[in-house]
C-alpha cells in the first residue's frame, strides 16, 4: 500500500486553514486517522529517571544548563523505583513506558544500569513496550539498549534545521538526526517529533515534518511549548487551540500510517478542544510529563471514551499490518540516503 505524501504547498495550506472551517479539516483528516488506526488510542506513560542537572542549553527546557525554573532535581532512580513508577502508568492502561533521563547522552554505565529495571518492567507486564529517551547516542549504545530489552528510542528533532541554532548551541541538528538513524539501524523502533510554539514559522514546521518523514519514524510525538518561568522562552504564549489542531492535521497528513502522539502541553494549549485532537492523533501521554503536571489519568480515560474511542491494549500492534510487513524489513537501512552529518 502506497501513501501519497502532501506537497509543501499542501501543508502550508493546512497550517493556514481558516478557523471558521476548522471542523471540516478535522473531519477530512480524521478519516485518514481512522483508516489506519480505527477507534484505537494508545496510552503512553513517562518515567523521569533523572531530573535536571543537564549540561545542554536547549532554550525550551526547564532542565537546561542555567535554568531558573522551579523544578525538582535528582540523580538516577533505582531499578525498584523505576519499576514502581512504570507500574502506575501501566495500571492506568499504558501500553508503552517511556524511560527518560536528562543530559547530553548516556554513558555506557548508564545503559547498563537500566537493564535490571527494563527486565523487571517486562517480567511484570508482558506485552508492554519500553521506549528509552536518554539523549545523543554513541556508537554501540543502541545495540546495547536493544539487548537490554528496549523496544524503541525517542529523540525529537524539535524544529527545522534552519532554526535549530536559535534554540540550542551545545549540539546541532545533525547530531539529532544521527542519533535517530543509529537507533533505527540497531533495530530500535525510531520515535522522533517536534515542539511547536517556539517562534517558528509555518515554513519551519513544514521543514521539520518533511525532515522527519525522511527519517521514517514509527511514532511522532507532537509537543506544544510549555514556556517555563526561568527559561529563555518564558512568557511565549503564541499557540491557540485552533493552531494546535492545524499542526496535528499537518502531522497526520505527512504520517498517515504512523503513530502520531499528543505529547507535552496538550492540556494547556488545546484545552476544551482536546477531544477533537483525538480525531487526528492516535496516541497520548497519560498523566504527568517530565517536570510539569498533566491531567488526571481518570479524566484522560473518560475523554477517550466520551470522544468515541477505545484504549489500545498491549496485545494490539501500534502500526498497521502493511507497515509492519513492508517497512520493518527495510528498517536497518532507513534514513541512510542522508549522510549522518549532512
Amino acid at each position: 500500500m502506497r501513501c501519497e505524501h502532501p506537497s509543501r504547498d499542501d501543508l502550508l495550506g493546512v497550517l493556514s486553514w481558516p478557523d471558521e472551517d476548522l471542523l471540516e479539516l478535522v473531519a477530512a483528516v480524521g478519516r485518514v486517522r481512522r483508516r489506519f488506526f480505527g477507534d484505537r488510542v494508545k496510552l503512553n506513560y513517562l518515567v523521569n529517571l533523572k531530573s535536571g542537572l543537564c549540561p545542554e542549553d536547549c532554550t525550551y527546557c526547564s532542565q537546561r544548563l542555567g535554568s531558573g525554573a522551579d523544578i525538582v532535581t535528582y540523580t538516577w532512580l533505582s531499578s525498584e523505583q523505576t519499576r514502581r513508577a512504570a507500574a502506575c502508568g501501566i495500571e492506568g492502561g499504558a501500553a508503552r513506558v517511556c524511560l527518560v533521563a536528562s543530559g547530553r547522552g548516556p554513558t555506557d554505565r548508564d545503559v547498563d544500569r537500566l537493564a535490571p529495571a527494563i527486565a523487571a518492567i517486562k517480567d511484570d507486564n508482558p506485552g508492554v513496550e519500553v521506549c528509552a529517551c536518554l539523549g545523543l547516542l554513541s556508537p554501540g549504545q543502541p545495540e546495547r539498549l536493544r539487548e537490554a530489552g528496549v523496544d524503541a528510542y525517542n529523540h525529537n528533532l524539535n524544529t527545522s534545521e534552519e532554526r535549530y541554532a536559535d534554540i540550542c548551541s551545545t549540539h546541532g541538528f545533525a547530531d539529532r538526526v544521527e542519533t535517530v538513524q543509529r537507533a533505527a539501524q540497531a533495530g530500535l523502533s525510531p520515535c522522533s517529533g517536534l515542539i511547536a510554539g517556539m517562534g517558528e514559522s509555518d515554513g519551519d514546521l513544514v521543514d521539520a515534518l518533511q525532515e522527519l518523514r525522511r527519517l521514517d519514524p514509527d511514532s511522532v510525538p507532537v509537543n506544544f511549548l510549555i514556556p517555563f518561568d526561568g527559561t529563555p522562552l518564558a512568557g511565549r504564549w503564541e499557540l491557540t487551540p485552533q493552531r494546535c489542531l492545524r499542526i496535528l492535521a499537518a502531522a497526520r497528513l505527512v504520517f498517515p500510517d504512523v503513530e502520531v502522539r499528543l505529547a507535552g502541553g496538550r492540556e494547556i494549549h488545546l484545552r476544551s478542544l482536546q477531544p477533537l485532537a483525538l480525531h487526528l492523533a492516535n496516541s497520548i501521554f497519560l498523566g504527568d510529563y517530565l517536570t510539569s503536571e498533566g491531567g488526571p489519568g481518570a479524566a484522560d480515560l473518560e475523554m477517550v471514551r466520551d470522544a468515541g474511542f477505545r484504549v489500545q491494549g498491549t496485545d494490539a500492534q501500534s502500526l498497521p499490518a502493511h507497515r509492519l510487513d513492508l517497512v520493518r524489513p527495510r528498517r536497518r537501512g532507513a534514513g541512510t540516503d542522508r549522510p549522518p552529518n549532512a
